[in-house]
């Protein structure tokens, strides 16, 4: 067995441990089939591609007009009290040399 295992595999001859020989599948596992279907997925076809192209054109148009409105909506102090809270968070991440705190 070492003379035939050093012949097709020599890596295995000095291997320490069990050496597992995986065997071929198993005749009822053998006989199944897989078929392919020819019939294309739902999402191809043209008039859902067409439609969905457009729609999401908009949405994406709405999203952008939608945070315009928002971030123009804000009151200067609105920004202003955002980015003072902001420093003082960063203060306090730094004074507690990034230990938790309340």
């Amino acid at each position: 067995m070492q003379k035939k295992l050093f012949v097709k595999q020599a890596s295995l001859v000095n291997r320490k441990g069990p050496i597992l020989l995986h065997d071929n599948a198993r005749p009822y596992v053998s006989q199944y089939e897989t078929h392919t279907l020819l019939i294309p997925p739902i999402t191809y076809l043209p008039t859902d591609y067409h439609f969905f192209k457009h729609f999401d054109n908009f949405l994406r148009e709405h999203a952008a007009n939608t945070f315009v409105e928002f971030i123009n909506s804000r009151t200067l102090d609105f920004y202003c009290n955002g980015i003072e809270t902001v420093a003082k968070r960063w203060k306090m991440c730094v004074e507690s040399n990034g230990n938790y705190f309340d």
